[in-house]
């Protein structure tokens, strides 16, 4: 990742970066591939993928039950602006 691919996706997220904060970024980005190099090179064979992260099912969680529900409308009734029952907000990437 260098700095002009970095700018790149900062343009299309519609910000700037500093020359420092590119820098601390691309040195950022080589700590991040040594570390996925490093993982690449676990031997992963006879290794079974897994779902869920623990062996035995969390049990502790409350049970997801829906006590009380809005409407759309009361939904929608702050926003500051509606389109086709949704609400609209600024466009931030490209």
């Amino acid at each position: 990742m260098d700095k002009k691919e970095l700018q790149k996706y900062a343009h299309n997220l519609m910000f700037e970066l500093s020359n420092e904060e590119l820098e601390a970024l691309e040195g950022d980005f080589d700590v991040l591939k040594a570390q996925l190099d490093l993982l690449n090179k676990v031997d992963t064979t006879n290794v079974e993928p897994m779902v869920y992260p623990f062996v035995l099912e969390t049990t502790y969680l409350r049970p997801d039950e829906a006590d009380h529900l809005l409407t759309q409308e009361e939904a929608l009734a702050n926003a500051p602006q509606v389109k086709q029952g949704h609400f609209v907000v600024p466009k931030v990437v490209k």
